[in-house]
């Protein structure tokens, strides 16, 4: 028996739960983006503004968004299925080709005409971030978009046990969407189907009555109209997400500080972070809602699976960069 600030969990119960990923069946919808890294290193500062000059030295591309989630579940052994939107051009094509060399079925990602694949770039020199910069539309997708996905969700209930969902704010998360969804999780009668959601800030009027939400502590203090800045408004705004949302648990996750669990049942738990060393939290929410939905799509209660995506984070906050880690890598972690 292991223990994180009172918390107690089976190590070796955890660890034989990861070997369960790869029979977990996901299926993540929303917002796929392109993430672009420029590395270089800094050592004048412009004579045309006070701003440093990077010479590059590399550039290199990543899945990100909904594609971040789909590519950590992968790694951690699952076969998911994507669901979301691209745009008709070559960003669009790169995003199909990284995920079929992957092995990854491509069928639910609809491609829409006139739509810019959404592109984040960032400028890293000496492994800190100086800049970013994005091509993207934010306005909603087309109707017969989410048509498209929702008869694709439809098509696949019967072979999957949960659905993630990343709404990054670009326009393929709406109500339309959810509530085709919900409706058809409702009328699916011969099982539970889990639904976990990553949310964007605007959007959490579309979330309620899921199983999971996973907030930063900034996004839950907008939606409750205050700053969480103590133990007593950390506590305040998990409980109003509960109760608004009327959701079966909300993780706020904290940064440093780790992650708190609220649940329905009333019980709070808090997760100080495992992590030796902090150097990106680009991608942090994408490990974390992919390995909490793994674990309680493989059986895992709530608090269990909250445990083990925070040692999922503690990894991947140690890289610079978009990143993802691998089954074995998250079995090594747990202590």
């Amino acid at each position: 028996m292991a223990e994180i600030n009172g918390n107690y969990y089976e190590a070796e119960a955890l660890k034989k739960h990861v070997d369960r990923f790869v029979k977990a069946r996901i299926l993540v919808v929303g917002d796929i983006i392109m993430d672009r890294y420029i590395w270089g290193s800094v050592s004048r500062i412009s004579p045309e503004a006070p701003v440093p000059v990077v010479d590059v030295e590399q550039e290199t591309k990543m899945l990100g968004g909904a594609a971040n989630v789909i590519r950590n579940i992968a790694t951690l052994g699952a076969s998911p299925l994507l669901c979301g939107v691209v745009g008709d051009d070559s960003t669009g094509e790169e995003i199909l080709f990284e995920l079929t060399q992957m092995g990854l079925k491509t069928e639910g990602v609809v491609r829409e005409a006139g739509r810019p694949t959404s592109i984040k770039t960032r400028i890293v020199a000496h492994n800190q971030q100086v800049v970013r910069f994005d091509r993207e539309s934010r306005a909603d997708v087309e109707r017969r978009s989410i048509q498209r996905l929702v008869d694709y969700i439809g098509d696949h209930l019967d072979t999957i046990d949960a659905i993630v969902v990343s709404d990054y704010g670009k326009g393929v998360i709406s109500g339309d969407l959810m509530i085709g969804m919900r409706n058809l999780c409702a009328s699916y009668a011969d099982r539970k189907i889990i639904i976990t959601v990553d949310p964007k800030t605007g959007n959490f009027e579309y979330y309620k009555r899921v199983d999971v939400i996973t907030p930063n502590h900034h996004e839950a203090g907008v939606y409750c109209g205050f700053t969480i800045a103590d133990e007593d408004s950390l506590d305040r705004a998990g409980n109003t997400m509960l109760t608004d949302l009327d959701c079966r648990s909300v993780l706020i996750t904290q940064g440093k500080d780790g992650m708190t669990l609220f649940e329905r049942n009333g019980e709070t738990t808090h997760i100080p972070t495992v992590a030796k060393k902090v150097f990106d939290v680009t991608g942090a929410g994408d490990t974390v809602i992919g390995t909490i939905s793994l674990g309680l799509a493989a059986g895992l209660d709530l608090k269990s699976a909250a445990i083990l995506s925070n040692f999922a984070a503690g990894i991947v906050v140690g890289e610079v960069g978009t990143s993802a880690i691998r089954a074995e890598d998250l079995k090594r972690a747990i202590l």
